[in-house]
Parts: structure tokens; sequence; C-alpha cells
């Protein structure tokens, strides 16, 4: 049995869905025809802000003849996501070519009748799919076809509704993550499964209802009135339970069940001591993200996050980020972005990140996007010093995750807003206790609960209890997180030997040119810093070891000789990264 979490619709919240995605025959319509109430339903879900796209297998003149109302929609998918049109400015884009008239004229040979020829589909009625397949073979075309509900589509490969539909939302600057769709037959099926919450009216075939997240209680025009009335009430808040497929999983408990995040309405709090994990744990959490194609923005004071595969970095040790090219990157809600505040001074971070905050809200209320916002080092951001009211925040500002030390050094009223708290590393029982104090929460955890490495204490407000998790870190993200800091580039985080003169300005940038640059230093520069516990901070805050900072401290080096504690260092260091390298 899995554990999954429990999500709470906040009132004020940034809406989530965006957009409402319709078939048309057998769902909008009864008989060809979209009742009254049915378009004072959709008015009503216009006015609210948001987009409604119609994704039909209909040909575009067929559909305006029976639907006159259709100037309504935002945008129109005709031809079963072969042909897009914008009925504003009616432009009209095709995704794809017709089948040549040859390979047309052979169906008619074929006595395969009524044919329908689109601007990309053509189509026909069953029992002529066999004939279809075999004219496709022998010609040496290379089309697919689709059914539904007794009609026969030939549309070229990749051609669905869910490609329609991702083109109509990409042009638009939207993202099926903020859509929900709402189908009745087979050629639904990919446009349900792309969009973020996927419905079935109560008249669609089994299978749609199959894989739908919610069926209405009622059919054709009447369940989409259903639906618009739950977008309107809750923003779809109490379907969150039903969206299974899209929680994230964040390992397992002591009983083995999955303990899983839902990706939505979480206003999460990650808290470990330097070295617990906590920065792997935040890569691997930003990966299931990158998975489920879900937009992010992280904020990343210490420039941990820059060599991340497919995501843009705005910003790094020497260059600020610049805000506007941040959001025109978040505008393209397929686009993630790192933000890198290491050329900001500690000082100014607040404002600077307050000002940024306001642009990302601002398109998070219009478009929906980024999905999710990391806050690395969170108290870099929203000290404790500063008050909340300094900053941008609104009551529904959601779908953030705030990664810090301590909860103290991160503002008081910040942390109230928290619903899921996850602590590592070291007395995470009492740090779960300074978070209920904190907040004025009443949290049941025994102050000296203790967890081994690689597992988390976790706290939801839903449910009120805490439980321990084993994490689920993919093992090349392990390797990747060590191989930065073998061999990579640490940037302000290198170690510098500088002496006892401080004549020397050595830079070693990470653990492989430590041990060369420890080597050839002379022993009067390596005491120094070894003596002075330079070595075992440096391990500690820069490279985020705990484990290897405090061998290193334990060994006993510091009261060796030269030759002998450069030995011990180095060997420690080379068992712990030697592969990673």
């Amino acid at each position: 049995m899995e554990n999954r979490s429990i999500t709470v619709y906040y009132k004020n919240e940034i809406m989530r869905y965006h957009v409402l995605a319709t078939d048309y025959d057998g769902t909008l319509a009864t008989d060809e025809w979209v009742l009254a109430e049915v378009i004072v339903a959709l008015k009503k879900l216009k006015a609210s802000g948001r987009k409604i796209i119609m994704v039909t297998g209909r040909e575009l003149n067929d559909l305006q003849r029976v639907f006159p109302e259709y100037g309504m929609f935002d945008c129109i998918v005709a031809e079963n996501g072969a042909v897009i049109f914008n009925p504003a400015t009616l432009q009209v884009r095709l995704l794809g070519k017709r089948p040549p008239d040859i390979f047309i004229n052979k169906l008619k040979e074929l006595k395969v009748s009524p044919i329908s020829t689109g601007r990309v589909i053509v189509a026909t009625w069953e029992p002529h799919q066999a004939t279809i397949l075999n004219a496709i073979k022998e010609s040496g075309l290379e089309y697919q076809v689709i059914f539904n509900k007794g009609a026969v589509m030939i549309l070229p490969p990749g051609i669905n509704k869910a490609k329609g539909l991702h083109e109509a939302l990409k042009g638009m600057g939207l993202s099926e993550h903020n859509t929900v769709a709402v189908g009745d037959a087979e050629n639904d099926n990919a446009m349900l499964q792309a969009a973020e919450c996927a419905v079935a009216v109560n008249n669609a075939l089994p299978q749609v209802k199959a894989i739908a997240d919610w069926t209405t209680a009622r059919s054709h025009g009447d369940g989409v009135c259903d639906l618009i009335d739950g977008l309107l009430r809750d923003d779809l808040a109490s379907l969150d339970k039903k969206l299974h497929r899209h929680f994230m999983k964040l390992g397992k408990c002591k009983d083995g069940s999955v303990f899983r995040i839902s990706p939505q309405r979480q206003r999460m709090l990650l808290v470990g001591t330097s070295g617990s994990g906590k920065t792997t744990l935040t890569a691997a959490f930003v990966e299931r993200l990158i998975e489920k194609q879900y937009q992010f923005c992280l904020i990343d004071p210490e420039g941990d996050y820059l060599d991340m595969l497919g995501v843009i970095s705005i910003g790094d040790s020497s260059q600020p980020p610049i805000i506007e090219n941040v959001i025109r990157l978040l505008s393209q809600a397929q686009q993630s972005v790192v933000v890198c505040f290491l050329a900001i001074q500690l000082t100014e971070r607040p404002a600077f990140f307050n000002k940024l905050l306001s642009q990302i809200v601002t398109l998070q209320h219009s478009n929906g996007h980024p999905h999710f916002m990391i806050l690395d080092e969170a108290h870099h951001l929203i000290p404790k010093d500063v008050p909340e009211s300094f900053y941008n925040f609104q009551d529904g500002f959601t779908n953030f995750v705030a990664v810090t030390t301590k909860p103290d050094l991160v503002n008081h009223d910040f942390l109230k807003r928290i619903n899921t708290v996850i602590t590592m590393g070291d007395q995470p029982g009492q740090t779960m206790t300074d978070f209920a104090k904190i907040t004025g929460t009443i949290i049941k955890v025994e102050k000296d609960v203790v967890i081994d490495k690689g597992e988390v204490l976790v706290w939801q407000k839903a449910i009120n209890e805490t439980v321990v998790v084993t994490c689920s870190i993919p093992g090349h993200l392990l390797q990747r997180h060590k191989r930065k800091y073998a061999t990579g580039d640490m940037g302000v985080n290198s170690f510098y030997f500088r002496g006892p003169a401080q004549k020397l300005n050595l830079k070693a940038n990470n653990l492989h040119t430590f041990i060369q640059m420890g080597s050839g230093v002379d022993d009067e520069t390596w005491l120094y810093h070894l003596h002075r516990n330079d070595y075992t901070n440096w391990l500690r805050a820069s490279v985020k070891d705990e484990e290897l900072a405090s061998s290193v401290q334990k060994s006993g080096a510091k009261d060796k000789n030269a030759s002998v504690s450069r030995e011990m260092i180095f060997k420690l260091i080379s068992d712990r990264y030697t592969a990673a390298a």
C-alpha cells in the first residue's frame, strides 16, 4: 500500500488550471449541437480569466457550420490535432501534410465511401479500416489510423490531439500542467493523458473512463458544466487526491510503503545541517520535476546547481542575473531556469529576490507557471530580520521548497505558510520541535529521534503526523554530486593556500587540485592551515561533506608532522572521491 501526501486548498491561491481543453462531439455537443446553458457556463469560465481550447476531430469548416459560437474559443485544434486555428486572428497552422491525391483516388477505387478530405486529415467510417491499412501498406506511405466511435481517420505519424494541444498551448505560453481536458472517445485518450487533469463525461467509452482522473455524474454538455462548476468553485482542489499519476516518490517508510508527495499546493521546508545531504535531496527532487516536465525556477545563492542538464543558468560568480532575461525564459513553459545569486552581496539578496519574486508571481497569475520555486539557502533570501511585509508574497503563494540549515534563520511569518517539513541530519526531532515552536504548531515528535544517513523525518500539516522516510536518490545523481567536488570547479568555495604570512594565494578549485597543491606547498604553509582547522572547516562548509570532515578531525592528523598528516588526509579524500573523479 502506498502512503501518499494530502493537499489542502487555500483561498486566494495562484490559479492552477488556466485552460479547459474540450472535445466537441459527444462531449461539449449533444447530437452535433451545443445547448444554451453550456454556452453560458463557458462564458463564466472565460470571465474567470481562463482560456478555452476546442480539440476536435472535425474539419474546421464543418465545425464552424454546426457551432456558430466557435469564436468564443481562444484556440481551435481541428482535424484531430493537425490544424490549429486562432479565431481572433483567423490564422491557420498546419502540423502535417495531407496524403497525396493518388492515395485518395486509390481509396475511391477500392469503394471506400464516404471519404472526407480536410487540410491534412482524410476520414471515412468503419468497416473500411482494413482496406485503408492495406492501401497504406501497398502505397509505401507512412500514415496512422485513428478511431473515433466508428469514424476512421488517416493522419501523418505523430499527429493526434495531444500533439495539437501541445502546439496550441506552446503558442499561447501555456502548459499541459495547467490544463484540464475532457472527452468521451478513443481519439481523446492522448489528450487526456497529456493534460494535468483528465476528465471523462458520463457517456464516455469505458476505456476512456478507465484512464480519466474523474468521470462526471452527467453526460455531454451537462457533464462539462459540472466540470466548469468545479473549476470555479475551488480550482478542482477536490480532485487533487485522485491525481496519483503526478505524485513524486520521496522514498519508502519503515513498513515498506511508498511515500509520495503531490507536486501541487505544496509549501515545503527542507532543513538539514551542513553535510547532511540536503543539496543532493534537492537535486533529486528537481530531477523528478524535470522528468515530469514541470517548469521550475531555482534560486541558487551558492552556485550548487549551475551544471544541471537541460536547465539554463542566469548569473554566475562574477555577473549578477538580469531579471528580464529570467522572466523571458520562464515565459516559455517548457524552459526551467537556475538563477545564480553568487555575484550579489549577502545584504542585497533579499531586495533582489523580492524584485524577482514580484515578476515571477505576475507570470504565475497570468500563465500558471513556473510550476515550482526552489529557494536554496532560503535564509539568504528571506532572512529572519527582514519582515515578511517587505516581500511580494501573496496569500496564495504556493508550490515552493525553501531549503535552509535552521528554521530560526528564516523569516518566522513566512514559516507559518509551510504545510510540509522535511528534516535531515543531526537532531531532526529537535529541528521539527523548533519549527513547531516558531510557528505555534503542535507537532507530535520525539526530540531525540535518530535517523540514519539517507533518511528524513517528514511532517505534513494536513495529517499532522511525522514519519521517517528512506529517500530514493538515484545513484547517478549521487555520483554527479561527488564529481563536482572531486574534479569540477567550486568557484568561490575553492580552498586557498595562503600561509602564515599571507604571501601565497594558491587556489584549489576542487579536491583533486587540493591534493596536488597540498603536496607541493611548503611544510610551514601546510601546517599553518592544518592547525587552524582550515581543512576540516572547508570540507564541512564548502565541500559539504560532514562525514569526511569528521573523519579528518578524528584521524589525529593535526598532531602529526607535515608529511604524515598530508598522507592521512589525502588518503581519506581519495578513498571517498576517487570513483567520482
